[in-house]
């Protein structure tokens, strides 16, 4: 016996089943992330995280895609940091420094004289301990997809060389927002103001502050030369940097496309690292040609003998860096 349906029912039918059959096929939803980034545009880190986002939203068939805002028009980095947590932006190249406020594990690398070279850095982030700092983060809304260089930090001001511990007394200098930093310069004998990266141009000029300390592509590309002409070869820090998306971006990715994404991040930092390494002279060879004057350091046991008590004070606080200084001392 054969069934007859109503042309009503047979229409209904098809509805069904074409809106089944498109929900399988139908791409996923985009996700369209806005990217925080303090430096300028042509910045080594600027032109890897857009070489990120690109090669994301290649990978993911279009799935991923966004906007990397430059010079910190989003916000300062503290800013940035918060938005992240909450998802107000969905990523961002962090210098590490900051971020030890709200993930204290992560202050290991913010200890003067830590790592031994650039290269030394490199070797500790790439295995178990930058693995165990990406846990950290990403208890804190902060997912850790590659880390990038930031190179050695050095301290430069408009008053007159550093050769000494000494040379430092007296002098305001800027630092970044984080308890270390201010625990470095005053172990050194001088005056720290933790300042956004925006304002120490001005303050420089007007003499809010002595000096501060970066590497020698901010240095340049953040004109400081021009007010601050002394650049004394401390090398106290070397910072490893981060590009993080934030886990509530990253939670609505599907396992394949995390894997994509992530490869994108990793391939990128071996881009920012070239980069980095060319800009490096290439802005050194500037700022000699610009007339300031360098202080070679080739006995930093001075410097490095001073932070004694920044170590004792750091790991009283936080004993969980104990083991984490270790591991770092003991990698090759």
């Amino acid at each position: 016996m054969i069934k007859k349906f109503s042309t009503k029912k047979i229409g209904s039918a098809l509805l069904v089943s074409g809106a089944l059959a498109a929900s399988c096929f139908a791409p996923l939803a985009q996700a369209d992330w806005k990217g925080w980034n303090v430096h300028p545009a042509g910045y080594p880190v600027t032109v890897a995280m857009e070489s990120f986002i690109k090669e994301a939203e290649k990978a993911t068939d279009g799935r991923v895609s966004g906007r990397v805002y430059n010079g910190a028009i989003l916000g300062s980095q503290e800013d940035a940091i918060q938005m992240m947590q909450v998802g107000g932006i969905d990523f961002a190249e962090f210098n590490l420094g900051p971020i030890g406020a709200s993930v204290p594990e992560v202050n290991v690398v913010s200890l003067p004289f830590i790592f031994k070279s650039v290269e030394h850095m490199h070797r500790v982030m790439d295995g178990p301990v930058g693995d165990e700092l990406s846990k950290a983060m990403e208890k804190k809304g902060i997912i850790s997809l590659a880390w990038y260089d930031s190179g050695s930090r050095s301290f430069y001001d408009s008053r007159k060389p550093i050769k000494t511990p000494e040379d430092m007394k007296g002098l305001k200098f800027r630092v970044m927002n984080n308890e270390l930093y201010v625990g470095m310069v005053e172990a050194l004998g001088g005056n720290a103001t933790p300042m956004a990266y925006s304002e120490v141009y001005q303050s420089l000029k007007t003499g809010v502050v002595d000096g501060a300390e970066n590497n020698w592509p901010s240095y340049d590309s953040s004109n400081h030369f021009e007010v601050a002409k002394y650049y004394s070869l401390t090398q106290h820090l070397i910072l490893p940097e981060t590009l993080s998306v934030s886990a509530k971006a990253w939670a609505k990715l599907s396992p394949a496309d995390q894997k994509a994404v992530r490869k994108a991040a990793q391939d990128s930092a071996m881009l920012e690292r070239k980069l980095w390494a060319e800009k490096v002279t290439e802005s050194r060879q500037k700022l000699i040609d610009a007339g300031i004057e360098i202080t070679e350091i080739k006995d930093k046991s001075a410097f490095q003998d001073a932070m004694a008590p920044v170590y004792a004070k750091a790991v009283k606080d936080n004993p969980t860096l104990a083991p984490l200084i270790e591991k770092i001392r003991n990698t090759n």
